[in-house]
């Protein structure tokens, strides 16, 4: 396991409960706004053995953990981790660019997640664009139809890019996932660590008409962090 950090409280990384956030490295995108470019680098690592530690510390004080990265998918380790982590007694939300369709449906069938946040990176048509990986869409396709016919709580989220999204978009993007229980628009935000900079936010009246498109497929879309 390659653990790049970990945020000791989080209010706002799963939904509905109080936890922390245990950061992966390593990352098979190379998506041009990603805001965790140390991560997917790979950088200075924190043991295992240090977040469970932490985690017997807090039984009973949080509910859950969220596992993101990079993408936690890629973790040989990660099953085993998780199995450990439950063992503690904490839920479990898993953040996933969906790439690793057989690796998901594995760790659900197993009951090793509670809840899975997916990132849709764009319409199908501008998905390497967007992603900065080849022949991937697939893969990513089979994730959300994993998701969309299981019963593990879901939701999908896309981070709009001024640069990368136009609202057209979310015209494909509502079709593809129409049926869909959750979909979040997210606000871009320069933190500093991006992988290409010279990226901006979309403005509030582009995304509120990104908003308008997608909830016309998709009900319950609703904006993040704008």
């Amino acid at each position: 396991m390659r653990i790049g950090g970990l945020q000791k409280l989080t209010l706002l990384d799963f939904p509905g409960h109080v936890a922390c956030t245990v950061f992966l490295q390593g990352c098979n995108f190379r998506c041009p706004f990603c805001h965790n470019t140390s991560l997917v680098m790979g950088t200075e690592e924190i043991s295992e053995d240090e977040v469970l530690r932490f985690l017997k510390t807090r039984q009973g004080l949080l509910d859950g953990v969220a596992v993101t990265g990079g993408e936690p998918l890629l973790s040989a380790g990660l099953p085993d981790f998780l199995r450990k982590i439950k063992a503690l007694g904490f839920m479990i939300k898993l953040d996933t660019n969906g790439s690793l369709p057989e690796k998901l449906r594995a760790l659900i069938d197993e009951n090793l997640v509670d809840y899975v946040a997916m990132d849709i990176k764009n319409s199908p048509e501008k998905y390497l664009q967007t992603a900065g990986a080849d022949g991937m869409l697939d893969a990513v396709k089979e994730s959300v139809s994993i998701l969309m016919n299981g019963t593990v709580p879901y939701e999908f989220r896309t981070t709009v890019v001024d640069e990368l999204h136009e609202p057209s978009d979310f015209h494909a993007i509502g079709e593809w996932l129409k049926g869909a229980k959750q979909y979040f628009l997210q606000g871009f935000v320069d933190s500093g660590d991006i992988l290409c900079p010279g990226l901006h936010a979309a403005s509030k009246e582009k995304t509120e008409q990104c908003l308008a498109i997608a909830g016309q497929y998709i009900p319950d879309t609703k904006i993040r962090g704008l």
